[in-house]
């Protein structure tokens, strides 16, 4: 096999090279880029505001407020303030030095507060949905339907099905346990979203942001001497070398012995080979929204659906493994059953498999795609 086709850095450097601008890229781009995003930020606010309380008597923050109108407001502006976070971080040079320090920071402590409800509640789903498709009962009533990504046909065979006599036992506690937990935690993460939408740094931050829909403090040389195409590149270089670090020989074969042997451990620290492939995840973030900036009259439609897949894949493998650690840190709860462990057990044991799954879809599809033949016109 030619050595260009087991490349990652090649195989993303053949991918993006398509939608790249012909010309240079002028810094009124990243100028027009954040104005638009500042104002969906503001737009999201608003209708944030105007939602009013959920059905609950809470002011809506996020997901369970009984209303659309606050989780959608909740995901833009998240989503915006992600967006002008990550493009601060990659165009910063050609911005005011002190602002964009100051702004980023702000901007990630938003989006990361204004997410962890949602998170708490998406990991509740996804893992009492695994408990009953293991344990096969009706213990576990369907709740709210939640998107979840097709697993393709060509993954590695899951393992097979567990003693549902003894799994079935310790389930419905298991489910118990996990809902006590997650719940209280996703309770805290909505309270702490309310402090924070309340809070004068928000407001701090809103302004700021106001400020930004109609003003971009660019550096004063930036509107001669930039092109945003080699910050661009930059990014998508530290993503094709983040990439080329992962070990992706390992991740195209269904059993991975060593994430075996830690998931079997005691220690609760972080499964220490998610790291590598969490960062790789945050780093294509980054070069997607970088991508935006250089296509920003061209609207969303400019972005590469072969990226988007591989951040599918890639937070799909966030969301198992972080689902992985919650039911091992339920399984390590005092004076719990038997049952209850074995059946927390094998949970971790099922999520740590989807893990290895979207680690497989996402080398198959970075390392293949690109030898696909193209669709017919």
């Amino acid at each position: 096999m030619a050595q260009q086709h087991l490349d990652p850095t090649n195989r993303l450097a053949e991918r993006a090279e398509p939608a790249r601008p012909a010309g240079p890229v002028p810094a009124e781009a990243l100028a027009c880029y954040l104005r638009a995003q500042a104002t969906e930020f503001l737009r999201a606010l608003r209708l944030h505001r105007e939602s009013g309380t959920g059905a609950n008597g809470s002011s809506g923050s996020g997901v369970g407020d009984g209303s659309a109108a606050p989780v959608d407001a909740a995901r833009a502006l998240r989503r915006a303030a992600r967006r002008l976070s990550g493009t601060l971080h990659t165009y910063q040079p050609l911005l005011d030095a002190d602002w964009a320090e100051g702004m980023r920071p702000e901007l990630a402590w938003l989006s990361g507060t204004l997410a962890m409800e949602h998170a708490y509640a998406s990991r509740l789903e996804r893992l009492l949905q695994a408990l009953h498709r293991l344990s096969g009962s009706s213990a576990f009533p369907a709740r709210r339907q939640v998107a979840a990504a097709t697993v393709s046909a060509t993954l590695p065979a899951p393992p097979a099905a567990p003693d549902r006599g003894n799994l079935t036992v310790g389930a419905a506690k298991a489910g118990a346990l996990l809902d006590r937990q997650l719940t209280l935690a996703r309770t805290r993460a909505h309270s702490t979203a309310l402090q924070a939408l309340g809070s004068s740094r928000f407001h701090a931050v809103a302004d700021k942001v106001a400020l930004l829909a109609s003003e971009v403090p660019l550096r004063a040389t930036a509107d001669v001497t930039a092109d945003l195409r080699s910050l661009a590149g930059a990014a998508e270089g530290r993503l094709a070398d983040a990439v080329a670090a992962l070990p992706l020989g390992t991740a195209g074969h269904p059993y991975n012995a060593e994430a075996l042997i830690h998931g079997l451990s005691p220690d609760p620290a972080p499964h220490p080979q998610d790291a590598p492939w969490h960062q790789v995840r945050l780093l294509l973030r980054l070069h997607r929204y970088a991508r935006e900036v250089l296509v920003v009259e061209g609207g969303p439609g400019g972005e590469d659906a072969r990226l988007l897949t591989a951040g599918e894949a890639l937070d799909r493998h966030r969301d198992a493994s972080e689902a992985a650690a919650a039911a091992a840190q339920a399984a390590r709860t005092p004076r719990i059953a038997p049952a209850t462990a074995y059946a927390l057990g094998v949970l971790h044991a099922d999520q740590r498999h989807e893990v290895e799954a979207a680690r497989y879809a996402f080398q198959h599809d970075w390392q293949h795609r690109g030898a696909r033949p193209a669709p017919a016109q």
